[in-house]
């Protein structure tokens, strides 16, 4: 289940009160690409894509955090009833789909580490997942960023950027380009 375009911008607008920062503008980005490719794309829900998108780094809301945000973010959607939104808050920076393919501290108890893991393994990826995925590694906070800047920018804050992900983001964006029948930055 899914909020509604307005309960969702309403739901970021809450967050951005509770702990403002570039987070907020990267979202609404990735929420702006998600819509324009899946509305490209003849088996996707642009509006979908879009709520997906404005609620995948949702979890920022409860402060300035690494992993814990992925945790917040699912257990909050999760509270809220809103299960499609919680499992875009877990996948959105997995796209190799290992807990320890994270960039950035675990800031969050080993049992809570392993509540994660376990959830991530379980989760049947769609393209859903994927587009998501996609469009974080492209939304920056100032706007839309050529994939390889994004990720040199993540590895510059964090200290390296893992080729097997920069490798499969690369992929992603292969993959959404020939199933949009566009190349994605002439979509956006």
């Amino acid at each position: 289940m899914l909020p509604n375009r307005n309960t969702a911008e309403d739901l970021l607008k809450d967050a951005e009160q509770c702990n403002p920062g570039a987070w907020v503008s990267h979202s609404k980005f990735t929420a702006y690409c998600a819509e324009r490719i899946a509305g490209a794309c003849a088996d996707m829900d642009g509006e979908k894509a879009y709520i997906l998108g404005l609620l995948h780094d949702i979890g920022r809301k409860f402060g300035v955090k690494h992993l814990c945000h992925i945790y917040d973010g699912y257990h909050y959607m999760q509270k809220l009833g809103y299960d499609e939104a919680a499992k875009i808050c877990l996948t959105h920076s997995f796209s190799i789909q290992n807990i320890q393919d994270y960039i950035g501290q675990f800031d969050i108890k080993d049992d809570e580490i392993r509540e994660l893991e376990e959830a991530l393994s379980a989760a049947e990826y769609d393209d859903y997942d994927r587009l998501i995925q996609l469009c974080d590694s492209i939304a920056g906070a100032e706007g839309i960023m050529k994939m390889e800047d994004r990720m040199a920018d993540v590895a510059r804050r964090y200290g390296s950027y893992p080729q097997e992900k920069w490798d499969k983001n690369m992929a992603l964006k292969d993959y959404f380009s020939v199933k949009a029948g566009k190349d994605i930055y002439e979509l956006l």
